[in-house]
C-alpha cells in the first residue's frame, strides 16, 4: 500500500491521481484506491482538508494529485446580490458548507435546504459536479501562507 503522509510542492508532476468526495477530503486518515486501482493510505495532520489539485507524497517519493469527485450539488444563481447574501446567511447559520462564486452558490444537495431557498424566491438547480466549499478565514490563511505544506 502506498502511504501518503505530506504535501508535495505544487508544481511537481504527479504519477497517480486520487479522486475523493469532499467528505473524504476532510479526513486526515483514509484508506482509498487510486484511480489506477492501487491501494493507498492517507495519514495527514488532524484538520487537514484536501483541495482539488493538491499533491501528496510519502517516503517512497511517488506524487499523487488529489482530484475532487463529482457529487450531487444544489446550484443557485441570481443577479440580485442581496438575495444571494440572504441565502448565504441562512445556510451559513445552519453551518452548511458553501461554494460561493460571483452570482452563484453551491452546496451538497439537500431537499430541505432547497425548499428553504425556494421560499426565499430563488430557483434551485441540481447537477453532479466537484464540490469545493469555502474553507473559512483561518483555513484560507494557513493555505495562503504555506502552513501544512512542504513547498
Amino acid at each position: 500500500m502506498l502511504k501518503l503522509t505530506r504535501f508535495a510542492a505544487a508544481g511537481v508532476a504527479a504519477a497517480e491521481t486520487l479522486t475523493l468526495t469532499f467528505d473524504e477530503r476532510c479526513k486526515s486518515r483514509l484508506r482509498a484506491a487510486l484511480d489506477s486501482g492501487r491501494e493507498a493510505g492517507v495519514w495527514l495532520p488532524r484538520g487537514t482538508v484536501l483541495r482539488d489539485g493538491d499533491r501528496l507524497t510519502g517516503d517512497d517519493g511517488v506524487v499523487v494529485r488529489v482530484k475532487a469527485a463529482a457529487e450531487a450539488i444544489s446550484l443557485v444563481c441570481a443577479d440580485e446580490c442581496l438575495l444571494l447574501c440572504r441565502a448565504c446567511y441562512h445556510l451559513g447559520n445552519r453551518h452548511v458548507p458553501l461554494q460561493i462564486a460571483p452570482g452563484e452558490l453551491r452546496y451538497r444537495h439537500d431537499h430541505v435546504l432547497d425548499d428553504l431557498l425556494q421560499l426565499l424566491g430563488l430557483e434551485v438547480m441540481h447537477e453532479k459536479a466537484p464540490f469545493e466549499p469555502e474553507g473559512g478565514a483561518y483555513a484560507e490563511s494557513s493555505r495562503r501562507y504555506g502552513h501544512h505544506r512542504d513547498g
